[in-house]
């Protein structure tokens, strides 16, 4: 006669004594609790993120009568340094001189500030080579100048030597008084 264990169950598919079939179960219902724990934070978590349409529409207003001729505000707006700069007549005869220049990226002085008010400047501040922030006043062209990667912008913020592909970018703005801008 052979020894029986007391308790032991001599069918191996009985429900409940598959090992494996516990482990799966457990796994299973764990892997289902974490996707509940998830759907149900997603929202939440989601409402956090700003909507693209505020980023997009993210604007500043602006008083000039803050910025005395040849001088230059720098704003942050949209994550971005912005150049806002009240120029010169001489930085606006030295612009107009070189729009006959042989340009990288051709653009008029004209072309980059508002009908009838050349004196106003607005630039996003970051160079086109790499995202570096130039400085005014240095360089060959009397404009910016990007120390990291040496590129020369005119007064009008154009390219004009170095590694920078593009002119410095004009954002979209416009004058809500004589002396107010809105940018952006």
């Amino acid at each position: 006669m052979a020894d029986t264990v007391v308790g032991a169950n001599p069918d191996p598919h009985a429900p409940g004594e598959d090992p494996s079939r516990r482990d799966f179960i457990h796994i299973a219902a764990g892997a289902a609790a974490a996707g509940a724990v998830g759907a149900l934070a997603w929202p939440f978590i989601d409402q956090m993120n700003p909507s693209g349409d505020t980023l997009a529409l993210a604007s500043v207003e602006f008083d000039l009568n803050k910025v005395t001729p040849g001088q230059q505000v720098v704003l942050k707006w949209r994550g971005k340094p912005l150049f806002v700069r009240n120029r010169t007549p001489a930085e606006i005869a030295a612009a107009v001189k070189d729009d006959t220049a042989a340009l990288r990226d051709p653009q008029t002085d004209e072309e980059r500030h508002k009908p009838g008010k050349p004196e106003w400047l607005v630039l996003i501040g970051t160079c086109t080579h790499l995202g570096c922030v130039p400085t005014f006043g240095g360089g060959e062209y009397g404009g910016w100048f990007c120390p990291c990667h040496g590129s020369h912008y005119d007064t009008s913020g154009r390219i004009r030597k170095g590694p920078a592909p593009r002119n410095l970018e004009v954002p979209e703005w416009a004058f809500l008084t004589d002396t107010t801008v809105k940018i952006g």
